[in-house]
């Protein structure tokens, strides 16, 4: 097992968290100052920043459905693609934890350490299927920037990524919070213990990567004209 692959993931999903998860802390700390582009460049920005420094080593994933989404295009063995997503679960939890440090205790308790929830008048099936195409999208990208072949965006494809993650966010933030990532719910839900509609934040993501990762890697990667 490589190490240094699975303490990348560890080490870019922590930064999400702390990074994107605690820009939703600030801003309940300074009752709305962030904002929601604030908090979607965290987001996209961390990603970005991340992928460019860490994708030598591991690819860059730090998503539990992006990993399953290049599994299941045969990019990457079975064992390495659970291993890492324990690792970047593991990030996740300790990126949440270390925001317990930074905040004070009445805004974690308002914030719930950024743990992503459903508006309020929306059903769960609108949520999973938000998460769903949302992750969808992000997927393919991340195929078509960092894994085809064929891409001439290779050095710019945590741009790519990261910008799709802020507009992500920026239309799916007042829905979802915009997850697209179950270890950016699940590391924030452990440590608050706030578990509300978590599975929507795993069958939404799931659904949408192994959708992605189907379509390119048989449809698209394989058609060369």
């Amino acid at each position: 097992m490589n190490i240094a692959w699975l303490l990348a993931e560890f080490i870019g999903t922590f930064t999400l968290i702390f990074i994107g998860a605690g820009s939703i802390c600030l801003n309940e700390m300074t009752h709305g100052g962030v904002g929601m582009l604030g908090i979607a460049a965290a987001h996209g920005l961390a990603i970005a920043v991340m992928i460019l420094a860490l994708a030598h080593l591991s690819g860059g994933k730090f998503n539990p459905a992006v990993s399953l989404g290049v599994w299941v295009g045969g990019q990457q063995s079975t064992i390495l693609t659970f291993a890492e997503i324990v690792a970047q679960l593991l990030g996740a939890s300790v990126g949440a934890f270390a925001l317990q440090g930074v905040f004070p205790a009445a805004t974690i308790s308002m914030a719930k350490l950024g743990t992503p929830a459903i508006e309020a008048s929306l059903s769960s099936s609108v949520g999973i299927f938000t998460e769903a195409i949302l992750t969808f999208l992000l997927v393919l990208v991340v195929y078509g920037t960092a894994i085809d072949p064929r891409g001439n965006s290779k050095g710019m494809s945590g741009l790519a990524i990261g910008g799709f993650i802020l507009c992500g966010i920026l239309m799916g933030g007042g829905i979802t919070g915009g997850a697209m990532n179950p270890a950016r719910a699940f590391g924030p839900a452990l440590i608050s213990g706030e578990w509300a509609y978590q599975y929507v934040y795993w069958i939404g993501p799931i659904i949408g990567g192994l959708l992605a990762g189907i379509l390119y890697s048989r449809l698209l990667i394989k058609n060369k004209l």
